[in-house]
């Protein structure tokens, strides 16, 4: 069916009134997906052709680089029947992608009501549930019965992103408590919402960043969760759709700085080459120049390499060990950080399980590689002992300090991301050759 569009849209004139009834049997989404097959003019031209009832929601679903093409070609009325359309945390979404000339254009489309509460949105930190919130929402005072509260929502449930839940406030407008819907229909219709709300009611502040959101929604389940000023007045709802965006998002920032990449929101083929090196060539740089260290480690036991050469052969074999465990324990303890299920004051108990890892995953290894070694350089029990004891003590060594840093990190507040792979790998690339050219000197007297 998609094809089927994508033919009449390049076709003749005639083709739009079939074009125009092919496309109202089409799902929001995929209707969204199909304009990143087309050129900036059948863009223009498809988004024109959208139903009234449909632009908006498949508007807020296209790439952002779209969106602007989009819009450029927009005379002002019908940009401001979009942005009046849009959901105010999808306008926001929208606003913060656009360059500095072309937000002012939009924002002089939005009624004056609605562009207010969009300023004051793009006010609040990049990262704070503020940012990500959105104002339309169903608020019922405490004093209502359940018959009034019903009929709020009959009035302006199609203008709020979920009338699931309900949120109800005092007469200042601090939150109180939820109720959601299903209890509103069962409820005895003379009920006061105060009655039949829960108190109990989960919320964040505006100020809170967006991961302690996304840690509310995965521990309680949550579709949307309040967001709260300094005085616990209601002044957002962060909804499930907003969550899984800033998973998505994070997902992304923490592979790329795992990969040593400075992180970026532009899709890979619409990144020019020069970007893309720009974003990768810091980290290189840094972690070249770092492993000159290495370099000067093996250049400074040179005496040591001279008297007994086989000792080079090993080096690969224990450094990629090292970087390996290392990578496994920063992995998992990145993901326990995420996840809350680990914090600072579990240090002491994680360095201790990660040692303890550390000592099974070396005594196995160490063993094949002391049966290895053995049998394919002469028998010699001695280089063998000397491989497996550094291998050992590598390994719990690139185990402690995988756990180490980046709980350290997210304790000074920092991205544990930015501890894992890379940096963490070419510390214990040095540790490793210490431990190895300590060992060797110490059982070979060289």
């Amino acid at each position: 069916m998609n094809e089927r569009i994508l033919q009449l849209l390049s076709g003749d004139a005639k083709d739009l009134a079939q074009l125009r009834g092919e496309i109202v049997t089409e799902k929001s989404i995929d209707i969204a997906l199909l304009f990143e097959k087309t050129n900036k003019e059948e863009s223009l031209r498809l988004f024109r052709l959208l139903p009234k009832n449909m632009s908006a929601d498949i508007f807020a679903l296209i790439s952002a680089d779209i969106q602007q093409s989009i819009v450029e070609g927009l005379t002002d009325n019908e940009i401001s029947l979009i942005t009046n359309e849009l959901f105010v945390d999808d306008l926001v979404d929208f606003i913060e992608e656009l360059p500095p000339i072309v937000v002012t254009r939009v924002l002089n489309s939005v009624d004056v009501d609605k562009r207010l509460i969009v300023n004051e949105i793009l006010r609040y930190p990049k990262d704070s549930a503020g940012s990500v919130m959105t104002t339309e929402f169903i608020q019922l005072p405490d004093n209502h019965t359940v018959r009034q509260a019903m009929y709020d929502i009959r009035e302006t449930g199609m203008d709020k992103e979920t009338i699931y839940t309900c949120y109800v406030v005092d007469p200042d407008s601090r939150l109180i408590g939820q109720v959601n819907a299903d209890t509103l229909i069962h409820a005895d219709p003379h009920q006061l919402i105060i009655e039949v709300m829960d108190g109990n009611v989960l919320s964040v502040s505006t100020s809170d960043d967006r991961e302690v959101v996304v840690g509310l929604f995965s521990r309680y389940g949550l579709i949307a969760v309040p967001v709260v000023d300094n005085e616990g007045l209601l002044v957002g709802i962060v909804t499930i759709d907003d969550v899984m965006h800033i998973i998505d998002e994070e997902t992304t920032e923490d592979f790329e700085k795992m990969a040593a990449l400075n992180p970026s929101d532009d899709p890979y083929f619409k990144t020019g080459v020069f970007k893309q090196a720009r974003n990768r060539i810091g980290w290189l740089m840094l972690l070249m120049l770092s492993d000159t260290i290495n370099g000067s480690v093996i250049a400074s036991y040179e005496n040591s390499l001279a008297v007994l050469p086989i000792l080079v052969a090993f080096i690969p074999m224990l450094m990629g060990a090292g970087g390996n465990a290392s990578a496994q324990a920063s992995t998992v303890i990145i993901r326990g950080l995420a996840l809350d299920e680990i914090t600072f004051k579990d240090l002491a108990k994680v360095i201790w399980k990660e040692v303890r890892v550390g000592l099974a995953c070396g005594f196995t290894l160490g063993l094949a590689n002391f049966i290895r070694i053995f049998l394919m350089n002469g028998r010699d029990a001695v280089l063998s002992l000397v491989v497996t004891s550094s291998l050992l003590l590598g390994i719990v060594f690139a185990k402690t300090l995988g756990c180490l840093l980046p709980i350290g990190a997210k304790k000074l507040r920092l991205d544990p991301a930015v501890m894992a792979a890379p940096i963490l790998t070419t510390i214990v690339d040095f540790a490793t050759l210490i431990i190895y050219f300590l060992v060797a000197k110490l059982v070979y007297h060289i």
